[in-house]
């Protein structure tokens, strides 16, 4: 997937693209949403839709680099979407995993 006809929401997804790209990993951005929540008479009322869907690992991944006091909301979409849809796989990729990715792919590079 070219990166630049895609508009991401933060710079970090971005980056985050820019490194599958480095490394040859397919990935989509925002593919689908998932309802989490439903009304009383069954209609889906709240979606989650994570970042990026990487398929050969059929894995998706929610970026965030809030403050960790701050991921509560992001963290409550996760377990609501694994509560729902047990089969699907998705990891939060928080502030500190992406430091930790940013910084072993500048060790690698240099």
């Amino acid at each position: 997937m070219a990166m630049s006809r895609v508009p991401f929401a933060h710079a970090s997804e971005a980056e985050l693209a820019r490194l599958f790209d480095f490394y040859r990993i397919e990935w989509q951005y925002e593919p689908r949403s998932f309802p989490i929540a439903w009304n009383d008479r069954g209609r889906a009322v709240e979606f989650f839709t994570p970042d990026f869907y990487l398929p050969e690992y059929d894995l998706y991944i929610e970026v965030t680099v809030a403050k960790p006091a701050r991921n509560t909301r992001k963290n409550r979409k996760v377990r609501l979407l694994r509560s729902h849809h047990p089969c699907v796989n998705v990891k939060l990729f928080t502030r500190r995993d992406v430091e930790r990715v940013f910084s072993r792919s500048m060790k690698r590079a240099s």
